[in-house]
């Protein structure tokens, strides 16, 4: 049953529909109404500003220690990732593939007939459930048992070694500035007047759009793109690159294109959205290719173009912290212009992954309380799109590569090739490893697939460790399963070995073997 919000300013409340019990249990957990900061440290040895990932991260691991440590956030603990991020993306994803494989299941396996109507208010309702019962794991009391101080309220710095939060003073030896991101918004003329929705509010829906519009092909669009195409609404998804997942190679795009409009996504790529007009019935997507318009019509909006980093109102000119629309600044080791205050995760870094914030997390733990001198330029973080088929990549790309100046052998291996892909229905796809050019050194890797992201992990482990192919043509894989294609890549580049010369060499061998 859902329940009137009290009142917690526009902002928040957005986030929280419908406050349902589930909303009701996550607002308990990430930003009780009840809750009492406690009276502040004469000096904290760490205050993290922000919540998030980075922010929990840090407050734990340094607390663990046996640091003083404050914890600010102003809006919900957990950050993007636990509230309108990783979360609940990835329960609505898992809830579009059931409804796929019902929708197919009697003609790719012979599975019985299914009814094809669906329940998508529980679908969104088994998301609130589950991100509820995650929460705990980022909460306020949590975070206060495992010793830190946490303040519920909007922090900004006033000193370049004090931070103020509902009247409080906090001073530190070191702070750790991890506030993320927000959804970047474009100029659209006529976007903000007729409505739209973002990441932030995306998960309030209870009822499925009949037509959804989608802005952006980056990761996030094409996510939603899919699971909402899935789940049965008319998808039309613009882009202004000529390609999906514009970050990625031109063949991975058309490879993921062609999975969208399988399951019925209108792509409309290379084209410019010029306005969005309110109508009687939606709204109107006015868009321009190369001079030739195109309109559409849609009941909800999804911008997806990126996000924003968070340093609006943080007070980082008193604190002698310098930002632009980029982000923070900062060196290798994470260490602002301040050299009391680091920064951490969506603030600081292109990387804008969950991964990629707990990583900087560590760095920046080490840096700020110990002398440490990890760096951010050693990290090897790999990326994963979490469509149907995923998309994962790790290491050097060809175009970085160049840029470097290195030159590469290309080993491609074809997901169709695999027994366990052909017998799960998922022959979409293939492997392409950068090795160092004339050595097995793996510098980077694409997959293509439904299960890359998992399957990625043992390449994160060959190029972080420098585990060439030849190692992994020696290992043994368990068959059939889709990783097998990581084997199949190693036994190719093990048959390419087999030049004519060293065909010669084996021919007279086997000549005297007789």
């Amino acid at each position: 049953m859902t329940e009137t919000a009290p009142p917690l300013g526009r902002e928040l409340q957005a986030l929280l529909e419908p406050f349902d019990e589930y909303n009701q249990r996550l607002l308990d957990q990430v930003h009780p109404l009840d809750w009492e900061s406690p009276e502040p440290a004469d000096r904290y040895h760490l205050v993290v500003l922000g919540a998030g990932t980075g922010g929990l991260v840090s407050a734990a691991g340094a607390a663990g220690l046996g640091a003083r440590v404050a914890l600010v956030e102003r809006r919900l603990m957990g950050g993007d990732c636990l509230n309108t991020g990783c979360v609940p993306s990835k329960a609505v994803l898992r809830a579009a593939r059931a409804f796929h494989e019902c929708r197919s299941g009697a003609r790719r396996f012979g599975a019985p007939e299914a009814d094809l109507s669906g329940d998508f208010g529980r679908v969104m309702e088994r998301m609130r459930r589950l991100r509820a019962a995650i929460s705990r794991h980022d909460s306020a009391r949590r975070f206060r048992d495992l010793g830190v101080d946490v303040f519920i309220g909007d922090g900004r710095f006033v000193a370049p070694d004090t931070l103020e939060v509902g009247g409080r003073r906090l001073r530190f030896r070191r702070a750790i500035l991890a506030t993320g991101a927000m959804p970047r918004i474009p100029p659209i003329a006529g976007l903000r007047d007729s409505g739209f929705l973002s990441s932030e509010d995306f998960f309030t829906l209870t009822r499925l759009p009949r037509r959804l519009g989608v802005i952006g092909g980056g990761p996030i669009g094409c996510e939603m793109a899919q699971a909402f195409a899935r789940f049965g609404s008319e998808v039309t998804l613009f882009e202004a690159s000529e390609y999906l997942l514009s970050r990625e190679e031109p063949e991975i795009g058309a490879e993921l294109a062609r999975a969208l409009e399988r399951d019925g996504v209108r792509l409309e790529l290379g084209i410019e959205v010029r306005s969005v007009d309110a109508t009687a019935t939606g709204k109107c997507v006015s868009a321009d290719r190369q001079g030739v318009s195109c309109i559409v019509e849609v009941d909800e909006l999804l911008v997806a173009v990126g996000r924003a980093p968070t340093c609006d109102g943080l007070g980082l000119d008193a604190a002698g912290v310098e930002w632009d629309r980029y982000g923070v600044r900062v060196d290798d080791r994470l260490r602002t212009t301040n050299r009391r205050v680091y920064a951490v995760g969506d603030v600081a870094t292109k990387y804008r992954f969950t991964h990629a914030a707990d990583a900087m997390a560590r760095i920046a733990l080490q840096n700020a309380l110990f002398f440490g001198r990890a760096k951010m330029s050693d990290l090897l973080i790999p990326r994963c799109t979490y469509t149907s088929p995923e998309v994962a990549h790790v290491g050097l790309t060809p175009q970085e590569a160049r840029a470097a100046g290195i030159e590469l052998d290309t080993v491609k291996v074809d997901m169709d090739s695999v027994d366990r892909a052909i017998l799960d229905d998922a022959e979409a796809g293939f492997l392409r490893l950068y090795l160092e050019k004339g050595k097995d050194r793996i510098v980077g890797a694409t997959l293509v697939g439904e299960q890359a992201g998992e399957i990625i992990a043992e390449l994160c482990l060959a190029v972080t460790h420098k585990i060439g192919l030849s190692r992994i043509a020696t290992t043994i894989h368990p068959y059939p399963t889709q990783a097998e294609i990581i084997k199949k890549a190693a036994d190719a580049w093990r048959r390419g070995k087999l030049t004519p010369f060293v065909r010669k060499i084996f021919t007279v061998w086997f000549r005297l073997f007789r």
